[in-house]
């Protein structure tokens, strides 16, 4: 089988499809891997042919503008108007994007070998599939694509009665593609594709019926008895195979060894508005939670001044190696770094930025492995102090501790293969 997976944004969404790249080459497949060139060499080990697609919207990361809408959540006259200026950024970014991905399915279309169409449910994935005549399957990283009447739209901002549910799922959609784009432009204009009933629908096949969906996240984060569809899997998150042992720099391994274990404070790609002011809070959380640090400066969204000698801060270090040796993990809450905390049996405090982070937020605590969620917008050093206390103490690190027993015994990849093997093959009762 030859599957073409694509994927875009930061670390976070690139990561996972650099694990099903290696759980599908170790299943003796072929891979092909379009990704944004600055994080396409995370799967390089793992597939055949790598395709570096346009950076798009991850050079916006130091718009400051643009943080500043998100943190005041498009609210009040200025918010609306930055999210504006947002969302036209964010369309002229992803539209090179497009432009590439076009490329990509014309030449696919050439070589006539491919066989399934593995895509990020918000890149449009299933018209290169379309295009090429084969199975599209999307991949959620998060629980907000696929409506369930089990619970609202996540991102959904209102109370909603039961009944609404479903229909509350539109919302994330409306809004993502005002971010992205026109869809029928990249259709008509990119690859071709004529217009058809539910062309712009990724969770529909051509025909109109449910495509197979794959959510790469854990059905223990989902509220209880969560109901989908039979076409729609949760095989858990999808981790990275275990690469060859990695020797910290001799600065960290010492200072893990000098002490009680510390506690890790990392926002990865999340970077804020006010990067100094973030920063003066974790320094002065630290001091108060009386506690030893690593602190990962990521792409700046921490600055490290007066941080002390109880802290190390680093920029890099693989979160499978370096979360077990931590008390707890203070982060932003996306999908990725939730992952490794929770497979690490850590508690955790989140910190949220946007976007899908306050509902990883919400479930952590209602879990029991995390305090109340800590906003940015919100944040300040005592109550950043207090949860860090709140997380190492009482009953989350044994809560913690029991939840990733569960998350660990997850095959997500593995049970992600047999599911594409089976839709290649055309097997619909496995499907």
């Amino acid at each position: 089988m030859k599957a073409l997976l694509l994927t875009h944004g930061s670390r976070g969404d690139v990561q996972p499809f650099a694990a099903l790249a290696a759980a599908l080459t170790g299943a003796g497949h072929e891979v092909v891997l379009a990704a944004p060139a600055s994080s396409a060499a995370l799967a390089d080990p793992f597939c055949r042919r790598l395709v570096p697609l346009d950076d798009g919207t991850n050079k916006l990361v130091d718009d400051r503008a643009a943080w500043e809408a998100v943190e005041r959540n498009f609210r009040g006259l200025r918010g609306k108007r930055l999210g504006l200026r947002l969302a036209r950024r964010n369309r002229i970014a992803m539209a090179r994007v497009f432009g590439d991905l076009a490329a990509l399915g014309r030449m696919l279309a050439e070589e006539d070998d491919v066989d399934v169409v593995v895509h990020q449910v918000n890149v449009p994935g299933h018209a290169l599939a379309e295009l090429l005549g084969v199975p599209a399957v999307p991949v959620c990283l998060q629980p907000f694509w696929v409506p369930t009447p089990s619970f609202p739209d996540p991102l959904f901002p209102f109370p909603l009665p039961t009944v609404l549910n479903r229909v509350s799922y539109a919302s994330t959609r409306t809004f993502v593609r005002a971010l992205t784009g026109n869809p029928g432009r990249f259709r008509r204009e990119g690859l071709g594709l004529p217009r058809r009933r539910f062309a712009h629908d990724p969770l529909r096949r051509p025909g109109g019926g449910r495509t197979t969906v794959l959510q790469a996240f854990s059905r223990h984060v989902l509220p209880p008895r969560a109901r989908y569809p039979d076409s729609v899997h949760t095989p858990g998150f999808f981790f990275l195979p275990p690469r060859h042992p990695w020797t910290p720099p001799a600065e960290l391994a010492a200072f893990l060894a000098a002490g009680e274990p510390p506690v890790y404070l990392g926002f990865g790609s999340m970077v804020g508005s006010d990067p100094g002011r973030t920063g003066r809070i974790v320094a002065e959380a630290v001091r108060a939670a009386g506690i030893r640090a690593v602190v990962a400066l990521g792409r700046g969204g921490i600055r490290p001044d007066g941080l002390g000698r109880d802290a190390y801060c680093l920029t890099e270090a693989p979160h499978d190696w370096l979360f077990p040796r931590m008390a707890a993990v203070v982060h932003h809450g996306g999908a990725g770094t939730t992952a490794a905390a929770l497979a690490a049996g850590r508690p955790q405090v989140v910190c949220p930025f946007m976007f899908d982070q306050p509902y990883f937020a919400r479930r952590l605590f209602a879990l029991g492995v995390a305090p109340n969620p800590q906003p940015l917008r919100e944040l300040t050093a005592d109550g950043l102090a207090g949860a860090i206390g709140d997380a190492v103490a009482g009953t989350a690190p044994a809560r913690a501790r029991e939840l990733g027993e569960l998350v660990r015994a997850e095959d997500g990849t593995g049970h992600a293969v047999k599911v594409l093997e089976a839709c290649a093959e055309g097997d619909v009762r496995l499907i």
